[in-house]
């Protein structure tokens, strides 16, 4: 599939089928239909490791179809920017989408109580999260900084490590091209910013990543098998810490 699908499952801007399960998009408008291959998740979940993803808006977009896309509203929420939806492992009804796909407002409670899983994903929603076209620099800064913040003040912080990053290349321009990956990539390259106790300080890291690099890094720390797919000749931004030795 290439560019934007839509998910199987509500929220989706495929809505649902006239007299069918309203938990559901209509299959006959084709979103892509709910996949199985492993994710990271599932992974962590294997191992006895909690995680969350946290989306801006996922429980108003399950209450109410007209903040899907809605750019001029209080919040714009875009269903092909969550993935666990995707996946027939987290369908409605499922325990697993119960304790996993959160909304946003939880991870804030959470990060104040000390009381975070033990990987943590947050996704803002449109009018936040930096995109060209639909956001602003100004209001991506302020929510990623925010997050940041908040993160400082908990008492998990001590043990922390967050990864701020995008899923393009931060902008609208690139002036230098990429290396060379597979077919496929690397693209665009990608600005990510690590803050954490135990980030190198002052360190600008010149290794070469990709997007995968921080699947490569959860799965080092945590002992996993490797997805396929993970490019493992690029860095695993262990570069850019200082652990104890």
């Amino acid at each position: 599939m290439v560019n934007t699908v839509q998910p199987p499952y509500q929220p989706s801007a495929v809505p649902p089928a006239p007299g069918g399960d309203p938990r559901f998009a209509d299959p006959g408008k084709h979103p892509l239909p709910p996949q199985t291959e492993p994710t990271i998740g599932d992974l962590l979940s294997e191992k006895g490791i909690d995680w969350a993803w946290y989306a801006q808006g996922w429980d108003v977009a399950l209450a109410d179809r007209s903040v899907i896309y809605n750019s001029g509203g209080a919040v714009d929420f875009q269903p092909h920017h969550q993935p666990y939806n995707y996946f027939a492992k987290y369908a409605p009804g499922t325990e697993l989408r119960e304790r996993h796909l959160r909304d946003m407002k939880i991870f804030w409670q959470a990060a104040a109580d000390g009381t975070l899983p033990a990987v943590v994903f947050v996704k803002p929603d449109g009018t936040n999260n930096q995109h060209p076209g639909e956001s602003t620099m100004a209001a991506g800064d302020l929510m990623a900084g925010t997050i940041v913040e908040t993160l400082r003040r908990s008492p998990q912080w001590k043990h922390m490590a967050i990864i701020v990053t995008y899923d393009e290349n931060g902008g609208f321009w690139d002036p230098v091209a990429p290396p060379q990956g597979d077919r496929w990539g690397p693209g665009s390259r990608i600005p990510t910013v690590i803050v954490s106790p135990y980030a190198k300080k002052a360190f600008v890291d010149n290794t070469v990543y990709d997007t995968t690099s921080i699947l490569q890094f959860l799965s080092n720390r945590f002992g996993l098998q490797l997805l396929p797919g993970i490019r493992t000749q690029f860095g695993d931004l262990r570069n850019a810490f200082a652990f104890a030795r």
